[in-house]
């Protein structure tokens, strides 16, 4: 049964000690010594360290999940309230953004097939999440191709995200922000407008 205090403590110690050294070099059994607690109480929170990942990656789509009940928020363009969910689930890992680029370098390494297919289906899920906070409503093919796109460009801007240092990501945001006005361009030749 999940203790939900006792997740976030699990996590949080999780990334405190990796903030030391690095994702890698943690290991279940010093958050068990640090937080004082059996390995089979983290076993019953998060039965792998990959599970840790993923609720990180949680803590981000909930990020993105709260700010659409903001009133002015339904008033924005589709390519403004894209931006302003995708720059959110990027904020909420800022405060550890390195150990995050650790994180998914963990699950892509070679021998962690079981992983890389867990991460396939977690891009594919925050996507839909993306979707569902910018109260994009489309469907058939057109909802296809959308996530196709939507799909790249998050991945794009995640990857420029990881290694940007200028204040509050602008680099990031400028970038994205280019990637969706290209995306919007490309939707109105093809008749999507």
């Amino acid at each position: 049964m999940i203790n939900n205090k006792l997740a976030n403590q699990i996590l949080d110690t999780a990334l405190s000690l990796a903030q030391s050294s690095s994702w890698e070099k943690i290991h279940l059994y010093m958050i068990a010594q640090e937080l004082e607690i059996s390995l089979d109480q983290i076993r019953q929170n998060y039965p792998e360290k990959d599970d840790l990942v993923e609720a990180w990656f949680d803590r981000a789509d909930s990020a993105v999940l709260n700010i659409s009940p903001y009133p002015d928020f339904i008033n924005l363009s589709t390519h403004e309230r894209l931006h302003k969910v995708m720059m959110t689930w990027f904020e909420a890992l800022a405060s550890h953004r390195r150990i995050t680029g650790e994180m998914l370098l963990y699950k892509l390494e070679f021998g962690h097939i079981h992983l890389q297919a867990l991460g396939v289906m977690r891009i594919s899920r925050t996507v839909q999440w993306f979707r569902e906070a910018a109260r994009i409503d489309t469907t058939s093919l057109r909802r296809v191709l959308e996530e196709i796109g939507m799909t790249t460009i998050y991945l794009m801007s995640f990857a420029r995200w990881l290694n940007d240092d200028s204040p509050g990501f602008s680099k990031t945001r400028e970038f994205l922000d280019r990637l969706l006005l290209d995306a919007e361009q490309c939707a109105k030749k093809i008749g999507f407008n």
